[in-house]
C-alpha cells in the first residue's frame, strides 16, 4: 500500500511540474506569453528620427511608436542596426517593424503591410554653402551626390535622374553621407527635408538646399504580411488617428523638428 502511495505522489508531482513549465513558457521574443512585446528596429544614428542621448534611444519615430505601444499595452524590444540591415531583419521576421522614417513605396508594399502614415517626407538635396555652382537641381548634372545605402531617398534620386546624369555614392549611415558633403568630398547629399532642417539647425551646419523637394512620400510602420499583423495594424492605425486628433502627433513632431511634418505640405 505504501508503495502505491509513493507511485501516486511521484505521478502527481510530475504532472504539477509539467503544468508549471507550460504556464511559464516563453514566446520567440523571450517574453512570457501573457506579456505583449513589439520588436522594433531603428538605426539610432538618424537624427531626429532615431538617435542616442547617452545610452537612451530617442527621436521622433521612436517616441511615436513608444506612445502607441504604451497605449496598446506593449513593451518594446529595440534592435539597432544600419538601415539596410533593419530591412533584412524585418523581412526574415527577426523584428516586427521599423521606426526610422520608412517610406511607403509600391516595391515595399509587395513585401510588407503598412500602417497609416504618421508623417510625410519631402525628398531634397543639400550642398555646401561654399558651393556657388549648384543652385538648382539641373546644376547637379555630372556631380556626385551622397545617400544612405538601401534608403528610399537614394532610389528616388535614381528615378528622378532618368538619364543617369548624377553620380550617386552610397554609405552605410547618415553620418558618412553627410560628412562627405560637409568636407566637400561630394557635391550634394540627399535626404528628407525635415531631417535636414533639424540637423542643420541643431549643429549649425554649413549646408544649403538645392531647390525645392523633388518628391513627397508617406512615412509609416512596415510589417510582414500575415493575419496577426493585419489585426495589429488596425489597432495601430486607430491610435495614430487618436494621436493626430488630440494634437499629440503634431506636438511630438514640433519637439524634434521645430515644425509639423505630420500633415502634407505640398
Amino acid at each position: 500500500m505504501k508503495k502505491q502511495y509513493i507511485v501516486l505522489f511521484i505521478s502527481l508531482l510530475a504532472i504539477s511540474l509539467i503544468v508549471t513549465a507550460c504556464s511559464g513558457s516563453k514566446s520567440e521574443s523571450g517574453a512570457s506569453d501573457d506579456k505583449k512585446v513589439l520588436r522594433v528596429g531603428a538605426t539610432g544614428q538618424s537624427y531626429p528620427n532615431s538617435y542616442k542621448e547617452g545610452d537612451k534611444l530617442v527621436g521622433f519615430d521612436v517616441e511615436v511608436i513608444e506612445t502607441i505601444a504604451d497605449r496598446l499595452g506593449y513593451t518594446i524590444e529595440w534592435t539597432n542596426s544600419d538601415f539596410s540591415g533593419l530591412m533584412g531583419q524585418l523581412e526574415t521576421g527577426k523584428i516586427d517593424t521599423i521606426a526610422n522614417a520608412v517610406a511607403v513605396t509600391d516595391e515595399r508594399k509587395e513585401k510588407f503591410l503598412f500602417t497609416e502614415p504618421y508623417s510625410y517626407a519631402g525628398v531634397t538635396i543639400v550642398t555646401h554653402v561654399d558651393n556657388t555652382d549648384i543652385n538648382t537641381l539641373d546644376d547637379l548634372k555630372g556631380k556626385t551626390v551622397s545617400g544612405v545605402l538601401g534608403s528610399n531617398n537614394v532610389k528616388n534620386l535614381q528615378k528622378f535622374d532618368v538619364n543617369g546624369e548624377i553620380k550617386i555614392r552610397t554609405y552605410e549611415n547618415r553620418d558618412g553621407a553627410q560628412n562627405d558633403v560637409l568636407n566637400k568630398r561630394v557635391d550634394g547629399y540627399v535626404n528628407a527635408r525635415s531631417s535636414l532642417l533639424a540637423e542643420i539647425k541643431k549643429k549649425n551646419l554649413p549646408l544649403k538646399f538645392v531647390g525645392d523637394p523633388f518628391l513627397y512620400e508617406d512615412i509609416a510602420f512596415p510589417f510582414v504580411k500575415n493575419e496577426d499583423n493585419e489585426a495589429l495594424i488596425k489597432q495601430i492605425d486607430a491610435e495614430i488617428q487618436k494621436l493626430r486628433e488630440d494634437g499629440t502627433l503634431k506636438e511630438i513632431s514640433v519637439k524634434y523638428y521645430g515644425e509639423d511634418i505630420t500633415t502634407r505640405t505640398e
